[in-house]
């Protein structure tokens, strides 16, 4: 593996504060593969061989039951995915897939175990990053739970339009039908919630989102950071 890409990988917060030498031996083994669109990664039901870091591009991590099929979350990078299997040494609850050209590292499942027993560091940043995953879930969970499609939808278009520096005019980097399943939502929901949201002051041309009333918008939707600030 390159340097410059293991310097991808030190600069994460798990692998930033293990030992060098725990670092050096658990990225001997790694390798850096490139993947087309739209190739599985893995598969929900699978043994948890290695542990993912994208490196480039975008990955869907998403899951299937009784002929239905939904989006999780995507992955963007540079992160890890998924962290829970690899150290619970279980099968995979969710499978990925790339949406784009990616740029992917494995690590085998079995040394980063090992090295998880060996370096307490690594060990207490990989409990962190557990940590946040499990309240990224709960949040989610809320978020689903105590919130219609709408204003499910409302929230989600703030949060993007925080990430775009506030901006009143952003653009959706996520395809509207993958969008809408991560939401819960059907794509023809999601089509009604966005003519719903123009009475707030969205406008959506393909993938364009205009906010012309940021005040009504924040008002209908009553965004928490309980809910939406994942870095709480």
């Amino acid at each position: 593996m390159p340097e410059s890409e293991k310097h991808h990988i030190r600069s994460l917060n798990v692998f930033s504060q293990m030992a060098d030498s725990h670092f050096d031996r658990l990225t001997r083994g790694a390798y850096v593969q490139n993947f087309p669109p739209m190739i599985d990664l893995i598969a929900e039901g699978d043994q948890s061989d290695f542990l993912h870091i994208l490196l480039s591009g975008s990955v869907e991590l998403y899951s299937s039951w009784n002929g239905r099929e939904t989006t999780m979350s995507t992955v963007w990078p540079v992160s890890t995915f998924i962290l829970a299997a690899t150290i619970k040494d279980a099968p995979y609850l969710m499978s990925a897939r790339t949406l784009e050209k990616s740029r992917v590292v494995l690590l085998p499942s079995s040394d980063v175990r090992e090295t998880f027993d060996a370096d307490p560091d690594f060990a207490r940043a990989i409990v962190t990053e557990l940590a946040q995953c499990y309240r990224s879930v709960v949040r989610n969970t809320k978020d689903l739970k105590l919130r219609s499609s709408v204003e499910r939808l409302a929230n989600y278009l703030l949060r993007q339009q925080k990430r775009a520096n506030g901006a009143a005019v952003f653009t959706l980097h996520t395809e509207k039908r993958r969008l809408a399943s991560s939401l819960g939502m059907t794509p023809e929901n999601m089509s009604r919630a966005l003519k719903n949201l123009r009475a707030y002051g969205v406008q959506v041309d393909g993938n364009r989102v205009t906010i012309t009333d940021q005040s009504d918008l924040e008002q209908f939707a009553k965004p928490s950071p309980l809910i939406d600030d994942y870095r709480v």
